[in-house]
């Protein structure tokens, strides 16, 4: 077989389950059951537990025997730190990202993309008293967070099942959202109004290689009553500037 320097197109299916159960695990962040997850990741109680057996021997996740429950492990920590050491993009990023929060005076944040969902890598936090929050690592909820429609607008994939509302706001239904979705692959950001939590909104613009594969995603966000849409429409053009520039170095 010929060898082209790219991964194999055909994924095994039980590493994928295994992604699943850790992505679960990172999305809830919380402890929980076995028959918990296996609803979450709609995969059978026994595969789950033999998963979670052999993620706990390899310390990627841990169990908990007070309460029969599984949260990540510290193995995480650690393979993250390994990755953090040979990923020069932070560095890259980190002045584009203060740059931008001066500019906005608002909380900046880069996300990477993975297989189904996108996390938080670094951010620059905003000076004001009242500032959102960010959390390396933190999930971004694909169709509840601008950099999580990005993400879907440039190849993502959304769960199976019915999608949590975390407020009124929260397009839950899918056909709405992939009219949301083809709206943002069109203008080329996409912003969230109070769907994820009540009083924060968002804006975020792609980061692509010249292929056009998106490689990261550069957001704002910041109190609603602060960072409402004219807000948000004057941040961007700071923001595709800064994600063209993100791009060349790269």
């Amino acid at each position: 077989m010929a060898r082209t320097g790219r991964p194999a197109a055909r994924q095994v299916g039980s590493v994928q389950r295994a992604i699943d159960v850790l992505d679960t695990l990172a999305e809830a962040r919380s402890e929980l059951g076995t028959n918990e997850i296996a609803r979450r990741t709609g995969v059978n109680v026994s595969s789950i537990s033999r998963l979670l057996s052999t993620l706990a021997t390899a310390g990627l996740v841990q169990h908990l025997p007070a309460t029969g429950r599984y949260r990540l492990g510290m193995r995480i920590l650690q393979l993250a730190g390994a990755a953090r050491e040979t990923l020069d993009l932070r560095g890259m990023a980190r002045s584009v990202l203060t740059e931008l929060t001066a500019t906005t005076g608002e909380t900046a944040t880069l996300s990477l993309p993975g297989t189904h969902d996108l996390l938080t890598f670094d951010f620059v936090q905003s000076p004001q008293s009242v500032r959102s929050v960010a959390h390396i690592g933190r999930n971004s909820v694909a169709h509840a967070t601008a950099a999580g429609k990005v993400f879907l607008a440039w190849g993502g994939r959304l769960p199976e099942g019915e999608l949590s509302r975390f407020t009124a706001r929260t397009v839950v239904d899918r056909v709405e959202l992939a009219g949301e979705v083809e709206r943002v692959r069109a203008a080329g950001w996409a912003q969230a109004v109070g769907e994820r939590e009540e009083d924060l909104n968002a804006v975020a613009v792609p980061v692509r290689d010249t292929a056009g594969t998106l490689t990261a995603v550069l957001g704002v966000q910041g109190p609603a009553a602060r960072f409402g849409p004219g807000e948000m429409q004057a941040a961007l053009p700071a923001m595709t500037a800064h994600a063209a520039t993100l791009t060349e170095l790269t």
